[in-house]
């Protein structure tokens, strides 16, 4: 992983080397930041795929409040790919955007080769949401450190979602 960064951050100051970023925020804390938040869209990105394989697979008695609510999850989950990744542009960085990166990238497991049974289903997305906003949570020092307000804002958002996200899909797993 320090392999990539360090061609990330590479890329990313050949491709500002037109015209220096001049935001408020030094160039190592640019970078800081553009890697915490590819770690974000690399889990973002693999709970939607695993939210939306689920909503495909899903079965049993459950089917049709869990297909609807997976369906409302892994929407919300593909609107949120592109704002993050906006942000590490606007930091100056290209985003990652192959399976190959995300995969490095990703705190997340993939998704079970064979569906699993519903409450399954249910106890993975509860621990993958769980794992996106420690993911997010991390990134909160280096954002504050850098005075950057954007970033912050994004990862209260994010936060929001997944911690409902989570306490919903938990509550389904109470007797």
């Amino acid at each position: 992983m320090a392999r990539e960064t360090k061609k990330q951050t590479v890329k990313a100051a050949q491709a500002s080397a037109g015209m220096p970023i001049n935001i408020g925020i030094n160039d190592k804390d640019r970078a800081a930041i553009a890697n915490g938040l590819s770690r974000l869209l690399a889990d973002t990105y693999t709970l939607y795929l695993t939210t939306h394989n689920f909503h495909w697979n899903v079965t049993g008695p459950m089917f049709n409040t869990l297909h609807t609510m997976f369906m409302g999850q892994y929407t919300e989950l593909w609107n949120a790919v592109d704002p993050v990744a906006e942000r590490i542009r606007s930091l100056g960085h290209f985003a990652p955007g192959s399976y190959g990166q995300f995969g490095k990238l990703t705190s997340l497991p993939d998704v079970p080769a064979t569906p699993p049974k519903a409450m399954d289903m249910i106890r993975i997305l509860v621990e993958g949401n769980e794992a996106v906003a420690r993911t997010a949570r991390e990134l909160f020092p280096l954002a504050d450190k850098a005075s950057d307000e954007p970033t912050a804002d994004l990862l209260t958002q994010r936060l929001t979602v997944h911690e409902q996200n989570a306490w919903m899909l938990r509550s389904l797993l109470e007797d």
